[in-house]
């Protein structure tokens, strides 16, 4: 990977709030509750919206969950994602170039998050302990006056969903020795008390399995008639 496609990086001996003002030349305070783009493969599952808090349990779901708004030519960011992977979010279709990494914010990680989520589209926060209500509490009033949608990688008391990978698995060359080629996951969505949802997801592109099928049947269905 060439050296120059690097995730645009905060000065530290500079106020994190400046900097970002000045990478967003104009900032949107839309309503809470406005749809925010998200791929294709997720859209069904579990459509974005801005105001509100999603959790993951993997790198994978957190980058999938930002790319559809990268790609959209909205800002987003990461905080405590000391392991971000910069291939993985690049061919997921994040663009570098609008993405900006905190790594570890330390002791300070609530506020940092609270000045992403005042200039970013999305933020995807990994949280160095387990979070109290009352501190996501501080987070979840601050996105419904915000344009913003916040994903935790990890537990959160007031997710609106929560996505978990329940089964995984890698497909490479059909015979001797090459790269893995596909990843397909089998991903749940749970809300509240409702039945939990899933979905069969292949990796990278986070396409639907289910779709994939129903297309190529109906492609054959045609060329048969």
């Amino acid at each position: 990977m060439s050296s120059s496609r690097s995730v645009a990086a905060l000065d530290p001996g500079r106020s994190i709030v400046d900097q970002l003002r000045e990478r967003v030349a104009a900032i949107e305070n839309r309503p809470a509750g406005l749809p925010v783009p998200t791929l294709p493969g997720l859209a069904d599952l579990v459509p974005l919206h801005a105001g509100s808090t999603y959790a993951v349990d993997s790198s994978s779901l957190a980058l999938a969950m930002a790319a559809g708004a990268s790609q959209a030519g909205e800002w987003v960011g990461f905080a405590g994602c000391a392991d971000f992977g910069v291939e993985a979010a690049a061919e997921l279709g994040i663009e570098l170039s609008r993405t900006v990494l905190v790594p570890d914010p330390g002791e300070h990680w609530l506020e940092v998050t609270a000045a992403l989520v005042d200039v970013l589209r999305v933020v995807v926060l990994r949280p160095p302990a387990s979070v109290d209500e009352r501190t996501a509490g501080l987070l979840d009033s601050r996105l419904r006056t915000r344009s913003s949608v916040l994903v935790v990688h990890g537990d959160w008391p007031r997710a609106t969903a929560r996505l978990s990978i329940e089964e995984s698995t890698w497909v490479g060359p059909a015979s001797g020795t090459g790269q893995l080629e596909e990843r397909r996951a089998r991903v749940v969505v749970r809300r509240g008390a409702r039945p939990p949802q899933r979905a069969e997801l292949t990796w990278p592109g986070v396409h639907r399995v289910d779709r994939e099928v129903r297309e190529i049947r109906r492609s054959v269905d045609g060329r048969a008639g």
